[in-house]
């Protein structure tokens, strides 16, 4: 039972804060008092919490007693949990509505401190639940209804005995979780605040401060020479600190080794996997079709170089639309979209859907501070989930808003559907639930679209997707693979040679020696640009949620019988089981090639609808 509060927050891409509107109703900023009603009452919880924790040091020794102890035990523990989630969660919250405010940073690093704190008190139990065998926990699990919310838990703890230390050294673990996390803090601080930023000046004489949000907005213009100068300015920039950068990693893939080394595991993939029991073959089925699909992605460059007029193709030609959408979306029509995209879900996912709308549940716009991107946070199990948006009134809002609120329902029935202990669902599910919504909102679009350039839009945008989603976290998780490889064979890994082997991944993904999309060797450093490498074999689950997420909306598009409510099943489970086995017994199998060449199929047929139209127009 690995038992460290984590709050359920889903990423989506980072995108750079708009302007701000003149004004911002109240019905679109989110109402916190379904956490805490003040700022005061959650610094009376803070120190509830505080005093509350020590407190369960008084359990140790005692699970084994009898089945109702036990059961004491764990209500306690994961009541606690729960209230320390709702502090993260808030924190969390108050703090992206204006990250300048220090106050609110405070609050986040005290949650943070408090949630070290509670796993220390705690770590006594894994330990202590395998000291009492098998068949003395589930003796204890036949004699005490109480225990059922906790089975899956103590089953887990069980499956771990061969990686649970004893009680000191789990202590010890726990206590150096902020440890760990320095690499990527420091990473963090570097990338966002102390790397100074160049400014350049475009053909239209925008002068572009190219900071991160910067890049993501600039690396689409439509004018090519100047997507170069913000390839070459800021890649530059990389390189200058490539060394240190270098060093950050290195030390973070260090800290994956210490841990898979004292937890006895074989590997830091091993290790990285283990606690949601995915099998090794998941992980290298999706980078063995991912590369035996390539020739779809080349399809896919050699489609755009085509729309946007490039003979030969280059890494700065990757972001701009391949066709400009002149339409504005306003969030109360990107609502209707949703809602109308969502109805092959059933009336029931609609009708809780619509009270989520209709609810001060969403941080809309942007503001002053506020941070940029968008996510869901489905922490408070208590209340409700919350999400932040950066709205624009443009297609991706439109298509960040639906995939956000994906999160959110997953959240609402899982809620609904299971009890505390077993609500908090992995991101190997999570973003299934993300991605079948933006393929719902799709097919509607399109099949409501005035003309074919609004269908090339959204084709288009789609195409983008399934690339940065699909082939992008892909390569990504080649690499992370490639890199810890080195480490465990007792190797070095400077900024340069990270350059090297990111570099001949990037160039082989991009089919830059057949000439399909040429790598400039500058853009090579692009790894050291991705913040998610400091979280330890994280990002594959992109890619798999988006092959099993596509089976899933092609058999509910295609009215296949049972297939709603085996994927609203999903979606009720949560936590329940293993991820794996959760999707594994809805009829997808991730270890297995058939989820990832139906997206590769999906992909080649969305460019043959494109290709379909072009033909129709001569070109």
């Amino acid at each position: 039972m690995r038992t460290t509060p984590l709050c359920l927050l889903f990423m989506a891409t980072a995108l750079p804060v708009p302007a701000q509107p003149q004004s911002v109703p109240e019905s679109e900023i989110w109402d916190l008092s379904n956490l805490y009603a003040t700022p005061e009452a959650w610094t009376a919880a803070k120190d509830r919490i505080a005093a509350a924790i020590p407190q369960l040091t008084a359990y140790r020794g005692s699970l084994g007693t009898n089945a109702a102890t036990m059961r004491t035990a764990f209500d306690a523990i994961y009541t606690l949990r729960k209230d320390l989630e709702m502090l993260q969660v808030y924190a969390g919250l108050k703090s992206d509505e204006d990250t300048r405010v220090s106050e609110n940073l405070a609050r986040t690093q005290l949650a943070d401190q408090l949630a070290v704190e509670f796993s220390r008190a705690v770590s006594f139990v894994d330990p202590e639940i395998l000291s009492l065998g098998d068949e003395k926990v589930r003796s204890f699990l036949a004699q005490e209804p109480g225990l059922a919310p906790y089975r899956f838990d103590l089953e887990n703890t069980l499956r771990q005995r061969p990686h649970t230390l004893g009680d000191e050294a789990e202590g010890v673990l726990s206590a150096s979780g902020l440890v760990r996390g320095a690499p990527g803090d420091i990473y963090g601080i570097l990338a966002n605040a102390d790397v100074p930023w160049p400014t350049v000046k475009l053909s239209d004489g925008t002068e572009a401060l190219l900071d991160q949000s910067g890049y993501a907005k600039y690396r689409a213009v439509q004018n090519r020479a100047d997507r170069k100068l913000v390839f070459d300015t800021f890649w530059g920039v990389f390189q200058t600190y490539e060394r240190t950068f270098g060093t950050t990693l290195y030390g973070k893939i260090n800290g994956d080794e210490f841990y898979a080394r004292v937890r006895k595991y074989p590997t830091a993939l091993a290790a990285a996997l283990a606690p949601n029991n995915v099998p090794d073959r998941v992980y290298r089925t999706l980078i063995a079709e991912v590369n035996a699909s390539l020739p779809t992605l080349h399809r896919y460059f050699k489609l755009r170089g085509r729309m946007l007029g490039v003979d030969q193709p280059r890494y700065y030609d990757i972001y701009p639309p391949l066709v400009k959408l002149d339409r504005q979306f306003p969030v109360g029509e990107a609502r209707d979209l949703t809602l109308a995209a969502v109805a092959p879900l059933g009336p029931d996912y609609q009708a809780r859907l619509n009270e989520g709308f209709s609810a001060r549940w969403m941080h809309t716009y942007p503001q002053p501070g506020k941070r940029s991107g968008a996510y869901m946070n489905g922490g408070a199990y208590d209340a409700h989930p919350y999400l932040l948006l950066n709205y624009n009134d443009d297609y991706e809002s439109v298509s960040t808003l639906a995939h956000e609120w994906g999160h959110a329902m997953h959240s609402r029935l899982t809620d609904s559907a299971q009890p505390y202990p077993t609500s908090q669902y992995a991101t190997f599910t999570a973003e299934i639930a993300s991605v079948v919504n933006e393929v719902l909102l799709l097919e509607h679009m399109l099949k409501q679209a005035n003309n074919d350039d609004e269908r090339l839009y959204y084709l288009g945008t789609a195409l983008e997707g399934m690339r940065g989603t699909f082939y992008r976290q892909t390569m990504f998780a080649e690499f992370e693979l490639a890199i810890h490889e080195v480490v465990e064979k007792g190797g070095s890994l400077t900024g340069q040679e990270l350059t090297v082997i990111y570099g001949d991944l990037l160039r082989r993904y991009h089919g830059h020696s057949d000439g399909v999309l040429i790598i400039d060797e500058p853009y090579t450093r692009e790894w050291a640009y991705i913040p998610h490498f400091y979280r330890d074999f994280y990002v594959y689950q992109y890619a798999t949620s988006m092959a099993a997420a596509n089976m899933f909306a092609d058999r509910i598009l295609g009215g296949e019988p049972g297939a709603v409510d085996a994927y609203l099943g999903l979606l009720k489970a949560g936590g329940s089981d293993h991820p794996y086995q959760l999707v594994l017994a809805r009829g997808v199998d991730l270890a297995t090639s058939a989820p990832y060449r139906s997206t590769a199929a999906r992909m080649n047929l969305i460019m043959d609808r494109i290709e379909t139209i072009l033909a129709q127009r001569g070109k």
